[in-house]
């Protein structure tokens, strides 16, 4: 079969050995039907990629035969009903249809070894009951849809990690989804059971007309920063400036990102907002700090397999005291956003900078957060769901620290023992299956100014 570029499929597969079929297939090709000839590769296809073809909206009836495929993209896409024939794929673990205007999930049209699911901006008005039976699901991204609540038996989902409800309709957050044993990275920003919990945070006005953007520092999913300087009235001041894309991204709106990172205010391990741009022809903006070249990006996003937990460098190595000093500086902010009633959402290595020589660091990107306000009735079990992921932190440095012991020389006295030691207990008591009986961040804080 050849596709509207001219090629037949085999043509553009991906990662074909030689003389094998391939592991990998992605086409964008303006397809408007499921090429039969993927079918063929069923004894070695683990991956498909059909995002980004607008005309696509049904899946073959005997897709199943494709008994090794574990990761699926049909994003950017036109899938108004999530097509059930995936349930039969037997190691399907991530499938995603971002951006497909899709209304309807069925019953049972998941498949049983589910991972990881990415629904992100569709108009999905409810999730089937049969969620619950998802037994693995680690990863749910549901941001930007019109769910008016959660099934009961998604309870049952008792692996669920990272959940991103932000930019629904839900009137109400259900009480199992506090009690989830390893709920650490949640989002529920944008929807009308957080109406007149907190005031729109305020930041001092700063003119389009007075930046000055010079190269670009980086790009995220809500927005890119560049380096930049302030001309103001009396001096001119290297800034960073962040222009938000303006559509709602897998964590949630940039708009409650901006509000987050406004509330949040100064504090030594975080990036402090400068003001707020006005007068941008299209784009909302913030001026922020402007972090020195040296802060390097502690660790790398989670990969498809690792799933919810963050990867590193192979040469990622830390002393026990730039470990210790790390982990206080992020407790200390975050003690300081939950003080203020702000769930930072995506606390991970990946969204901490560091400065390796001192050991101080800084936690950004606040496009997950929600002002949750300390009134909240559920303010302690929501600061106790963060310090969960603030355990997964304690573990991976622990991890970095230990790789090295007797042959880098960096553990080298009783004192550095007594620290890992006492840093193995810390997480075990942050990753407490029972919220409640988790440390607060003040309490966290408090053991590690004691080591």
């Amino acid at each position: 079969m050849s596709t509207p570029n001219g090629k037949t499929v085999d043509e553009q597969v991906v990662g074909r050995p030689k003389g094998k079929g391939p592991k990998k297939i992605k086409l964008v090709s303006g397809l408007t039907s499921f090429p039969r000839e993927i079918l063929a590769h069923f004894d070695a296809l683990e991956m498909l990629d059909l995002s980004s073809n607008p005309s696509l909206s049904q899946l073959p009836k005997d897709i199943s035969r494709l008994h090794k495929l574990k990761i699926a993209f049909f994003s950017n896409c036109s899938f108004t009903v999530f097509p059930k024939e995936l349930a039969q794929c037997r190691s399907l673990e991530m499938v995603a249809f971002k951006e497909n205007r899709m209304t309807t999930i069925p019953e049972f049209a998941f498949p049983r070894k589910l991972r990881w699911l990415i629904l992100t901006n569709n108009e999905i008005t409810s999730l089937p009951a049969s969620i619950g039976e998802c037994h693995r699901l680690q990863k749910c991204m549901l941001a930007g849809n019109r769910l008016t609540n959660l099934p009961t038996e998604m309870a049952y989902c008792r692996k669920l990690g990272l959940l991103r409800l932000s930019s629904n309709k839900l009137a109400e957050l259900p009480e199992w989804l506090f009690e989830l044993p390893e709920l650490s990275f949640l989002s529920f920003a944008g929807n009308p059971c957080m109406r007149g919990f907190y005031d729109n945070p305020v930041l001092n006005d700063i003119s389009w007309k007075e930046l000055e953007v010079q190269h670009l520092l980086g790009e995220g999913a809500s927005g890119i920063i560049s380096k930049g300087t302030w001309k103001g009235e009396s001096e001119e001041r290297p800034v960073a400036i962040k222009l938000f894309k303006g559509e709602v991204t897998s964590d949630g709106s940039p708009a409650d990102e901006m509000d987050a990172c406004i509330a949040a205010g100064k504090h030594p391990s975080l990036i402090d907002p400068i003001g707020k741009i006005q007068g941008h022809p299209d784009k909302r903006g913030l001026v922020l700090e402007l972090i020195p070249p040296h802060y390097q990006n502690l660790g790398l996003p989670p990969t498809l397999d690792s799933c919810t937990r963050d990867s590193f460098l192979p040469e990622t190595v830390f002393s026990v005291v730039t470990c210790k000093n790390m982990l206080l500086g992020i407790a200390s902010a975050a003690e300081h956003l939950h003080a203020r009633g702000i769930k930072h959402g995506d606390l991970y290595a990946h969204n901490i900078l560091l400065d390796k020589s001192s050991g101080h660091a800084l936690l950004g990107d606040f496009g997950a957060a929600t002002i949750y306000g300390r009134e909240h009735e559920k303010a302690e079990m929501i600061e106790r769901m963060e310090v969960f992921a603030f355990g997964h932190l304690v573990e991976d440095l622990l991890g970095l620290v230990e790789r090295v012991i007797g042959d880098e020389g960096l553990i080298d006295s009783k004192k550095d023992a007594y620290a890992i030691e006492a840093l193995n207990l810390l997480h075990w008591k942050c990753t407490h299956p029972v919220v409640m009986q988790r440390p607060n961040f003040a309490e966290v804080k408090e053991e590690l100014e004691g080591f």
